[in-house]
């Protein structure tokens, strides 16, 4: 089958791409998580829509649609991290890093503190790409998030600043994205973030340690 988006979104969505078949029949606990996510998305959206009519804009459809693609993007990304502990491919891009790192001390963390423990990483790795995927989908505590994604997405470029098969731009694009939704706020446009402001005082006051997190996170 040519893989062009329209072929891909497909074997995303049905569990056929060589990262979920990779999983077994894991793949279809994996997928079954990601339309729990996506069907949660939209009906988060299509509350918001019912409760506020400032939501039903363009503006806000299209901040929506954007944050929950990446958000998709995360998820498909966070499936070759399996299986954990240490996947493959996540070791071979860490060794990479341990000889392309921009800076020396950079080189010599990855080498003496994470490769030997990988066993730790990885699941860390895998855990903060769902976590992104999560919140990037379900539009919650966005600004937080977005900031630590950011600063996930640099370590990447540096980690591999001198290896001449990457492209540099693919990961300033998505960090250069994610700045974007730290400072618009993307999960006070359909998202749950708009859900908690509306509707839980704490939140929106920024009262109590939670309701002030979620303000300003959100």
């Amino acid at each position: 089958m040519p893989n062009n988006p329209f072929t891909n979104t497909w074997q995303f969505l049905t569990a056929t791409t060589g990262d979920y078949l990779r999983l077994g029949n894991w793949g279809f606990l994996i997928l079954a998580l990601f339309w729990v996510l996506l069907i949660a998305s939209i009906a988060v959206a299509l509350q918001n829509l019912r409760e506020d009519s400032e939501q039903r804009s363009g503006r806000h459809l299209g901040i929506w649609l954007v944050r929950v693609l990446i958000g998709c993007m995360w998820f498909q990304g966070m499936l070759w991290k399996l299986p954990l502990p240490v996947s493959d491919g996540l070791q071979y891009w860490t060794e990479q890093e341990s000889t392309s790192a921009a800076f020396e001390f950079h080189r010599t963390f990855v080498k003496d503190v994470v490769l030997p423990h990988m066993t730790i990483f990885g699941p860390i790795v895998f855990l903060a790409e769902l976590v992104f995927a999560a919140s990037m989908m379900l539009g919650l505590a966005v600004r937080f998030v977005s900031v630590l994604a950011i600063a996930y997405v640099l370590q990447l470029w540096l980690g591999l600043y001198g290896n001449s098969s990457e492209w540099p731009w693919t990961y300033m694009f998505l960090a250069l994205l994610m700045f974007l939704f730290a400072i618009e706020g993307a999960g006070r446009s359909l998202g749950l973030d708009a859900w908690l402001r509306r509707n839980n005082p704490a939140v929106r006051d920024g009262k109590g340690l939670v309701g002030w997190f979620f303000n300003i996170a959100g």
